[in-house]
């Protein structure tokens, strides 16, 4: 009778945790990992007879997806999606704006409905969330009841102390709008973070620019997958050369430009703390390493990029401070990640040359473990670090082996203990 009484007791918890006593869950998706929406307005000057013939079909639209928009694969379209994408920063004002004319937003705040397919009509090819809420719905989660989505205008980022960031801050105070109200919805319980690439960076700026008695009461752990902490050696050949996903079809000149004028990507070039005098890059008469960064902005012709860099990114990155929360860091390890960029002759608008060290393939593994690295002497913050050999940094949201390791430290969050139901 013993026997039977105790299985009864785990089948009842286990029922109980696939239920009301799960913690809720948001989800923050990487840079580009959500659908965006945009509107054309009268001021909006296209730049060819392309550009102005499609603006004129968008204009009858009113709303239309902007990204993932599979016209950017069409060479006389990709000029059209990159000058409607582009930021520009305003020195008067110290902040990043829309091009004229182009007015954005971001569909299905608060749902994973945006994060699932980057467009529904290609679910094959951009599936990005999807395998993902699936595995989690299986353990009982259900959207919008204890499992939300927290997308955003990615190409903005946050700044330093002192610097507006209108969009990025409103972001944040969206987010925690919505985790506030997750808790309270599910009983007061705090709220689980789950994060994947840039989500993360964006997660843990949510935390540390919040009271601690605040991140206590309503953040119960911060899961990330494929944090770039550190940012990476991939986005200096982003910034030097364009890139396009490995995409044939795509002149990554073409989208250069638009990707240069992301304020997020500014954020991902790597961190001088983390990095240091290493060479990253290597062109015939000049080295660079992350210290180096604002002449490297200067010499591949980006000038504009050098005073936001240095004011508001760069004191930024100085140091990752300690959430006061339990945080754990789940990696792809093993795949070849460029770690050096070799420019010859004709310069920064040929591809590179490069030699590959470890990391997820986009993520290189310094940055990954930064965060082991920076605590290491913390007596108070509780850090775990998961290592997924042969995962990259996309495919920890669909690898099966991947998928089992993220839903075991969700449920193992959730886990009630025993010894306290007895």
């Amino acid at each position: 009778m013993r026997v039977v009484a105790f299985m009864a007791l785990l089948l009842s918890m286990c029922l109980s945790v696939r239920g009301s006593e799960l913690h809720p869950l948001v989800l923050i998706p990487g840079s580009g990992g959500n659908q965006l929406e945009a509107r054309l307005t009268e001021a909006y000057k296209p730049s060819s007879l392309v550009c102005c013939l499609s603006a004129v079909e968008r204009r009858i639209e009113g709303w239309f997806r902007l990204w993932f928009d599979p016209t950017v694969l069409v060479a006389p379209l990709t000029r059209c999606f990159a000058e409607r994408m582009t930021l520009y920063y305003h020195g008067d004002i110290d902040d990043y704006r829309n091009a004229p004319g182009v007015e954005t937003r971001v569909p299905y705040f608060g749902s994973t409905q945006g994060l699932l397919y980057l467009d529904p009509n290609l679910k094959f090819i951009t599936n990005y969330m999807a395998t993902l809420v699936d595995s989690l719905e299986e353990i009982g989660y259900e959207d919008g009841h204890n499992l939300f989505g927290a997308p955003y205008d990615f190409r903005y980022g946050l700044a330093s102390e002192g610097h507006p960031s209108q969009v990025g801050t409103q972001y944040l105070q969206d987010l925690r709008q919505l985790i506030e109200a997750a808790s309270a919805a599910n009983g007061g319980k705090p709220v689980i973070l789950l994060s994947h690439s840039l989500g993360g960076l964006f997660a843990l700026q949510l935390l540390v620019r919040n009271p601690l008695t605040w991140r206590r009461k309503y953040i119960k752990h911060l899961v990330t997958l494929s944090a770039p902490w550190a940012g990476t050696v991939q986005e200096m050949l982003t910034f030097a050369s364009g890139y396009t996903l490995g995409i044939p079809i795509v002149d990554p000149l073409l989208v250069r430009g638009e990707q240069r004028s992301s304020e997020s990507n500014l954020w991902l070039l790597p961190s001088p703390t983390v990095f240091g005098n290493k060479p990253l890059v290597m062109a015939p008469n000049k080295t660079y390493s992350a210290y180096d960064m604002p002449q490297f902005l200067k010499d591949i012709g980006y000038n504009e990029g050098v005073i936001p860099y240095n004011t508001r990114i760069l004191p930024m990155t100085d140091r990752l401070m300690e959430p006061g929360v339990p945080v754990t860091c789940m990696v792809g390890i093993g795949i070849e990640t460029p770690e050096v960029l070799f420019y010859g002759t004709e310069g920064f608008d040929v591809q590179p040359e490069m030699v590959y060290g470890d990391g997820d393939g986009t993520v290189n593994m310094i940055s990954l473990l930064a965060l082991e690295s920076e605590w290491a002497d913390s007596a108070s913050q509780v850090l775990k670090v998961i290592k997924l050999p042969g995962v990259s940094h996309t495919s920890i949201l669909k690898d099966g082996a991947a998928l089992k390791e993220i839903i075991g430290e969700i449920r193992g969050i959730n886990s009630v203990s025993l010894s306290s139901v007895l």
